[in-house]
């Protein structure tokens, strides 16, 4: 199977709102998302080109709210402004109806998508134990 290698400049290709970034910057990022979605042979997701797509929306999520988009600094704000005044300014956030899960990656469209396209591997797993011979003395083990 293999893992994902890290390319900054393809990922600047797809998200060139990060030009500002440094590649050593963004290659962090990447191996901070790395702890959220599994990099390894025993990933989930085995199929490296979409592991790749959603381990590049997890770095761009992480560089939006460490280090901002296009150039300019991370908002400090978590949630959507749902309460808003002009004189002498104040800002209500809310983070809705999500959940509690789900509200660290809703902070930007990036792990809004990372959200949405992970929802198939967010499902139980079913692995049957290992069956047992069956004899005639476990079949009926009330048999003397």
């Amino acid at each position: 199977m293999g893992v994902v290698v890290f390319d900054p400049a393809a990922f600047k290709q797809r998200y060139p709102e990060f030009d500002s970034v440094s590649d050593s910057l963004l290659t962090a990022y990447f191996y901070e998302a790395t702890i959220y979605l599994d990099n390894t042979d025993e990933s989930r997701v085995t199929d490296l080109g979409f592991r790749t797509v959603l381990l590049w929306m997890l770095t761009a999520h992480i560089a939006a709210i460490n280090a901002g988009v296009n150039g300019e600094s991370a908002s400090p704000l978590v949630g959507r402004i749902n309460n808003a005044t002009e004189g002498s300014v104040s800002v209500g956030t809310d983070m809705g109806q999500v959940p509690f899960t789900a509200a660290w990656f809703l902070q930007t469209k990036y792990g809004a998508a990372f959200w949405q396209a992970t929802a198939p591997f967010r499902t139980m797993q079913y692995i049957p134990g290992r069956s047992r011979e069956i004899t005639w003395r476990n079949r009926f083990p009330w048999v003397p």
